[in-house]
């Protein structure tokens, strides 16, 4: 209960004690004590004070606040300590590594609920026992949700530090319990050492994820001044064996004016290594060095937070060569109709150049998906350098796949026009002799879009091999045509023209602006301006004609689902689309041939929201998400690939918000929707992207000097800064 405790103090008067109260004002409730007789000497005359003088010394009557009978006292040595269900997380965790030999100051442990030796007898004995000779303590929380793997709470409860007496002891176990109302809290108390030089340390790396990295920061003096934020302190980073790697910012040679030399580097990778093994993983540390060079262990808790690092040998990955044909999140049943019949084009034309390796190939995809949005193997498609380009000289496996195919690759060169020419006339002929969805049976359906996967991966294969053998070829993209056709439609219909279904059906060649989307209906340009004179689709070059079949046949299979998805929506099945989107290729067409409806997807199985982007770069982690990779070579200048377009300088704009006069558009990816935005811009900037992707082919056409595979582009260049954008050296400035 609120004990009314009794403290016959040294005050010199009685100013003094009113300056006793003042300064615990807050932490104590005062409770007056009955006036002494006016023959002893105190107090004055009013009946009842907070204090009184009686028998030579001046007594204050204060309530502690500690309901003392429900509490417990458990030495840092026992047992029951280990436990962070009644002792804590911090209090556990150092009784744990006590009790393996570390080290760490003795203590003990106030429960809430009392076990073994209990009540305020019991706590006054280990206070007295432990603060003897006036030595101040440390009473800190130690909350069974505090310093657990999955949250540390760091900074959540109070501490109190350097505390001395009774009173201020009482008061401070009391701050630390109040911190904590709605946890089930215990109350750590150890002595206090004055550390001479103190900090924190992590035995790994919880900002790369490395775990054979050590950090330690640390300042002269205690560890807290770093964990408040009010000192910034000495970084090193050091391997699991002591090798220092950095030090952040550099320190004097001389050995005594560093704040952490070699020898006390060593004693604390020591520490970390006997805390992991004590523990069971990296720890975060508080250390401090005493005024003997004692090295004491203050706390240690999981690392939290810790980033993931991709395994080893996980693939480069990147959404540049990709994007641009997927720009957005696709749904499962997308993913098997348009993106393996990518990767399994891009691999048969991998094969054939001699560009991987069979057993490489059979391994990987050269193209997958993460939360539905399309990656490419930035190494296998040769967007990147290699990592270890000596090695690839020496190295005669290369050359000789690549030998080995030269003879294929020398005929097909002649050969592939023709081949491809045979290949788009097959394609319209089959596109031009299908019925209308609406006309056709559901077995027709299917066997149409079972043709579509087929003749996707054989116009993929062709068309990546067209780019990597033939080149770009004289004439315009199919996207610089569909915008010279829009334009000109446009003008001659005036205000009065067709929708974007109506044009579409007359000039299929303005598919070539619009991602492919089974539930989306992405919209044409609004504002186009004269790009030049249309020339037809027989004027595109091979590789620009094998991409428009690529794209006519996306849009044939998203109809013809969407005519499954009508017919559904007849037989009662609301919200028929979607549920499609969700199935997987496998599922929808076992059901059909078993002759039932589609299959509604399995429980918990929803469309896919907006995801954001991918990073240019990365690798996955092994829980599957993208860890972002930085290059080691940079690019001349902080920039990137040069796309051609020649040398412009203007004002970096978002695409958002009014556009400047003169800008330079910088973006994240090649999203063909800016196609539109192309005229009259003094540069292009993305962050991702390839020489080859339509976009960029586009602003060549308009002589736009454009830069792609510019790391961090749209921090390092706000809108409103002033861009110079080499589209010949690929600087950008």
């Amino acid at each position: 209960m609120d004990r009314l405790l009794l403290y016959p103090l040294p005050f010199e008067n009685a100013d003094a004690v009113a300056a006793f109260l003042e300064r615990h004002d807050g932490q104590f409730a005062r409770r007056h004590l009955p006036h002494p007789d006016a023959t002893s000497g105190g107090g004055g005359t009013r009946g009842r004070e907070p204090w009184a003088y009686e028998g030579g010394a001046y007594a204050v009557g204060i309530a502690s606040g500690l309901d003392t009978d429900r509490l417990g006292v458990v030495p840092l040595d026992g047992e029951r300590a280990r436990d962070p269900t009644l002792a804590g997380g911090k209090a556990a965790n150092l009784a744990r590594v006590r009790a393996a030999g570390l080290p760490v100051l003795p203590g003990f442990v106030i429960i809430r609920a009392p076990g073994g030796d209990g009540g305020e007898a019991a706590l006054r004995r280990a206070w007295r026992e432990l603060a003897a000779d006036g030595r101040p303590l440390a009473v800190r929380s130690s909350s069974a949700v505090e310093d657990a793997a999955d949250s540390s709470m760091a900074g959540r409860f109070a501490s109190v530090l350097d505390v001395r007496g009774w009173a201020d002891f009482t008061a401070a176990v009391r701050t630390v319990l109040d911190s904590a109302a709605d946890e089930d809290m215990s109350v750590l108390v150890q002595p206090m050492a004055r550390a001479v030089v103190g900090g924190v340390m992590f035995g790994a790396d919880p900002v790369s994820g490395r775990r054979d990295r050590m950090l330690v920061s640390a300042v002269r003096g205690g560890p807290d001044r770093l964990v408040d934020g009010s000192a910034q302190g000495v970084r090193y980073r050091l391997t699991r064996l002591g090798r220092l790697v950095s030090v952040e910012p550099p320190e004097p040679h001389r050995h005594r004016r560093r704040v952490l030399g070699r020898r006390r580097l060593a004693r604390l990778v020591q520490l970390a290594r006997r805390t992991e093994r004590a523990l069971g993983a990296p720890q975060d540390m508080e250390f401090g060095f005493d005024g003997e060079d004692r090295l004491w262990l203050f706390q240690a808790r999981p690392i939290t937070a810790m980033a993931v690092r991709a395994p080893r040998g996980a693939r480069l990955l990147g959404p540049g060569p990709v994007t641009e044909t997927f720009p957005d999140v696709l749904q499962p049943l997308e993913e098997d109709l348009w993106v393996k019949p990518m990767a399994h084009g891009l691999t048969l034309a991998l094969d054939i150049a001699g560009g991987a390796p069979r057993r490489t190939l059979r391994a990987f995809s050269p193209v997958t998906t993460v939360d539905g949005r399309a990656a490419a193997d930035l190494r296998m498609l040769g967007a990147i350098p290699s990592a270890h380009p000596v090695l690839d000289f020496i190295n005669p496996v290369p050359g000789a796949r690549r030998a080995s195919a030269a003879w294929r690759v020398g005929r097909l060169r002649t050969a592939l026009p023709m081949l491809a020419l045979d290949l788009m006339a097959d394609v319209d002929r089959e596109l031009a002799g299908l019925p209308v969805p609406g006309a056709m049976l559901s077995g027709q359906l299917l066997t149409a879009l079972a043709w579509g996967r087929s003749v996707l991966s054989a116009l993929h294969a062709q068309e990546s091999l067209a780019g990597a053998l033939l080149g770009p070829g004289p004439g315009a993209s199919a996207a610089g045509e569909a915008l010279a056709l829009l334009a000109e439609v446009r003008a001659l219909a005036g205000d009065g023209g067709p929708g974007d279904a109506e044009l579409i059906a007359r000039h299929p060649v303005l598919l070539a602006l619009l991602p492919p989307s089974l539930t989306g209906t992405p919209r044409l340009p609004e504002r186009t301006g004269w790009t030049g004179a249309p020339r037809g689709v027989g004027a595109l070059p091979t590789r620009e004609g094998l991409r428009l079949r690529v794209r006519w046949v996306q849009e044939m299979q998203a109809r013809l689902v969407r005519e499954f998805a009508a017919r559904l929506t007849v037989a009662g099945r609301p919200d028929a689309l979607a549920r499609l989107s969700v199935l997987r290729w496998e599922e929808l067409t076992a059901a059909l041939d078993d002759g039932g409806l589609p299959p509604d997807p399995p429980p918990g199985r929803e469309p896919r929201p907006p995801a954001p982007e991918l990073p240019a770069v990365f690798r996955l982690g092994a829980d599957g998400r993208p860890v972002p990779e930085r290059l080691g070579r940079g690019a001349p200048d902080g920039g990137g690939q040069a796309a051609g377009g020649g040398l412009g300088t203007g004002t970096a704009w978002h695409g958002t918000g009014e556009r400047p006069p003169g800008a330079v558009l910088v973006v994240r990816s090649l999203d063909p929707a800016l196609a539109p935005e192309l005229p009259g811009l003094a540069g292009l900037v993305a962050e991702t992207g390839n020489v080859l992707s339509h976009l960029a082919v586009l602003a060549r056409e308009y002589r736009v000097p454009t830069v792609v595979g510019v790391a961090g582009a749209l921090e390092r260049f706000p809108a409103g800064a002033e861009v110079s954008v080499d589209g010949t050296t690929g600087a950008v400035t």
